[in-house]
Parts: C-alpha cells; structure tokens; sequence
C-alpha cells in the first residue's frame, strides 16, 4: 500500500522540477538569442537537477520518510570508542551516541527512539550520558538487546520506557567494578623502586608500583560502594523496581527468560514483535531511520589531535575516564 506522504513527498519533488525546468528554459533558451542552443540546455538541466536536490531535502523536512529513529550502542562503552592512532574506535564512541539520539529528537519525523543494545557496559559517566539523553527524548523510548545488555549497557537501558529481550540475550549485571594491577614484585625483580612526591595521604592510593595499604584499600573500596549506590538508585527508579531486590541480583547477568521473570526486562521477543508494538503505541505502520554519527572533518580533526595527546600523556585523566593512578572504575 502507498503511503499518503510518499505521494505527498513525490509531488512536491516534481512540482518544484517542473517549476526549475520552466524558469530554466526561461532564462537560458527562451530570452537569449544567439547562445540558445547547448550551452542553454545544459544550463536548464542542471537548473533541474539542482531543484530536485532542494525539494527533495524540503520534503524529506516536510513529509518525513519515517517515524521512528534507531539508535544503536553496540560494543564497551567510553568516551572515545576504544580507539588508538593507528585503529578506529572498536566500541560504542558516547559523544556521536548522544549526538544521534539529540538529532533524532530534533527531528520532527521521530516520533519513538528505538535503541539497540548490545554491550557489555563499560565507562560510568559516559554510560550515564547515554541515559540521560535517552531520557530526555520527546516521545516513546523503547531500548531492545540483542546478545548483551550488561552493566553499562542496563543502565541506559533504565533510561527507556520499555526494554525487550531476546530469550538468549545476556541481562543484568547490575554492578560496579574497581581494578588495578599490582606490579610492585615485578618491579623489584626489575630492579625499579617507586618514588613519587604528593600532597594529600591517598593522591597515590591505587599505584601499582606499590603495596596497598589496608586504609587505602579501605577508601578505594568506598568509591566503588558510593557508584554500586548510585547505580541501583538510578535502576529502581528507571525500572520502577524495588533496590532490595535488584541488591539481591549480586551483579549477576540472566538469560533473558530469567531476567523477564525477575522484573529486569518488560518483554521477550524478535526484532519484528518490538516493530508491532511500537505500531500499536503510534496507530501507524512503523517507518524506521537508522542514525549514525554525523562527525564532520573538524570533529575527525579534533578526534585525531586528541589521540595524539593522550598517546604522549596529555589528558589521561580525560581519555581514561574514572582511572585513578591506575585504578578503574567501570559498570
């Protein structure tokens, strides 16, 4: 069945080719009369073209082609994607996520934000922006895992109104991690001593090159309780569920059958079930655009300049986010 704005949008491309075409023939055959001929043709042709162009971006704006914008977060989550100088990024890049959802709202043909999980978690505070922008979405947000929806990557869930699952997907994981590497043997194997000038007792809680003392581990362990506090708060009332009862999942993941029938996901299905709802929560077929970043040479230039400070030590606290001397933390 055609639909009423594809014939709307078709009309209004060739109404404006017409209208180009005559303005064309115009000015570059009609009135000239000696330079009439090819030249003039050509001129009128490309008048056309150029017009097509224009009228198809007005009625795209107009009469958009679809009514619902897809999103995906796929791979770890952090601020850059994972990348390096030599590798683009290998996970979900948090800037260009929250670019498209921010585009997709100011776009009058999104109605509802699908968005599609398939992470393990990743980054605290870039998750936690994912969220937010899925949030503050005008419309009908529903969040959809396919192999993994972790972590991280249930925390932006929380942010949606809806999130479905497949039976085999992996769910859950509503936890935090802290880490770090203890190197201090290898060092003295080496031959290497650590020695390093601070002002304040735990500016360097968390060094590898050192024995951490019981204190240290103490306040270290403290960081971690204070982000697991925040991170069930933001799940219980996301999700509307009780935080006692996601304590209780002790940061295990679920199959998604399991995690249904424990209140973590609202419904298990395919790709098409989520399409058939969300037709029943529009009362129009579902017309889908998928969004991917939009980065332009400047933020590509400013992508690469970025990399080139951290690789020389520029910026790690910023490239490295919730890293502590070593320590990370992640969801």
């Amino acid at each position: 069945m055609v639909d009423a704005d594809d014939v709307v949008r078709g009309l209004l491309v060739v109404g404006i080719a017409l209208v180009a075409a005559v303005v064309g023939w115009i000015l570059f055959v009609r009135v000239p009369t000696d330079l009439a001929g090819l030249l003039g043709v050509l001129l009128v042709l490309a008048v056309v073209v150029g017009a097509v162009r224009i009228g198809g971006r007005l009625a795209g704006s107009l009469f958009p082609a679809h009514n619902v914008a897809e999103v995906a977060v796929e791979g770890p989550i952090s601020r850059d994607g994972g990348g390096s100088l030599t590798s683009p990024p290998v996970g979900a890049r948090t800037d260009d996520i929250v670019e498209q959802i921010e585009r997709a709202d100011g776009d009058r043909g999104s109605r509802a934000l699908l968005l599609k999980l398939n992470t393990p978690g990743g980054e605290i505070v870039p998750s936690e922006d994912i969220r937010l922008a899925a949030e503050r979405f005008d419309g009908p947000t529903i969040a959809y895992a396919t192999d993994v929806c972790a972590s991280g990557g249930y925390d932006i869930a929380a942010g949606c109104d809806e999130l479905w699952a497949r039976e085999g997907s992996i769910v859950g994981s509503i936890g935090v991690i802290g880490s770090r590497v203890n190197a201090e043997e290898l060092a003295e194997r080496l031959g290497l001593s650590y020695e390093q000038f601070t002002a304040g007792e735990y500016k360097d809680a968390g060094v590898p090159l050192k024995e951490m003392r019981e204190d240290e581990r103490e306040y270290l362990q403290g960081i971690v309780d204070e982000y697991y506090d925040q991170f069930v708060e933001t799940v219980a009332e996301g999700r509307e569920m009780d935080a006692e009862a996601l304590r209780d999942t002790e940061a295990r993941i679920y199959l998604g059958e399991t995690a249904a029938e424990k209140g973590l996901v609202d419904e298990l299905g395919t790709r098409e079930d989520v399409e058939t709802s969300l037709e029943q929560r529009l009362g129009e077929s579902v017309r889908i655009k998928e969004y991917e970043a939009s980065r332009g040479l400047a933020g590509k230039l400013r992508g690469g300049a970025q990399r080139v400070a951290f690789a020389f030590g520029a910026g790690v606290a910023s490239a490295f986010d919730g890293d502590l001397d070593g320590l990370s933390f992640r969801r």
